[in-house]
């Protein structure tokens, strides 16, 4: 059993590559249906949790940025209806303005702050799922290099015995 999403997918590539010419097409392979299948499967099952934690962090981001939306419309409403209630009174004008201008900018510091928050998560959560993905592909890269060496592909010679001179990957002596 392979070990990696790398090795997965040289295997698929493997099975595609050495695939038979469909009849009266040069464009057209066949392969072993539930074998590829299978191989799709384990690279699913496989793959780094960070993308999916990606999505989440994603759409955290988002309900966070509504919250906040939501939240500081309740605050303005709020500052908003106190205003228009101390300036109704008189003898209290001056001291509603006041108020209300205060409430205000509590309401923008704090939406300010949420919005603050809400990207300094994102982009930290983002950071390591870009550190993931790289190192993932870096090790698919090593893997299609490690394949290409062992198989003969881009320049090395091909193997003896391979069949119709084409050089054959040994996955079991790539597992050691």
């Amino acid at each position: 059993m392979a070990s990696g999403v790398e090795e997965l997918l040289d295997m698929l590539f493997e099975m595609i590559d050495e695939a038979k010419n469909a009849p009266l097409s040069s464009d057209k392979c066949v392969i072993e249906r539930d074998r590829a299948l299978d191989l799709i499967d384990d690279i699913r099952s496989q793959f780094p949790m960070e993308l999916g934690e990606a999505r989440k962090v994603m759409a955290s981001r988002a309900e966070t940025l509504a919250a906040a939306k939501r939240e500081a419309d309740t605050i303005r409403k709020a500052a908003e209806d106190k205003a228009r209630q101390l300036l109704e009174e008189n003898t209290i004008s001056l001291q509603a303005r006041q108020r209300a201008n205060e409430l205000m900018q509590q309401v923008e510091e704090r939406s300010r702050e949420l919005k603050r928050s809400a990207n300094e998560y994102c982009e930290d959560a983002l950071r390591r799922t870009e550190e993931a993905v790289a190192e993932a592909y870096d090790e698919i890269k090593k893997s299609r290099a490690r394949f290409r060496a062992l198989s003969g592909v881009g320049g090395a010679a091909p193997a003896a015995g391979a069949a119709g001179g084409r050089p054959m990957y040994d996955a079991a002596a790539d597992e050691d």
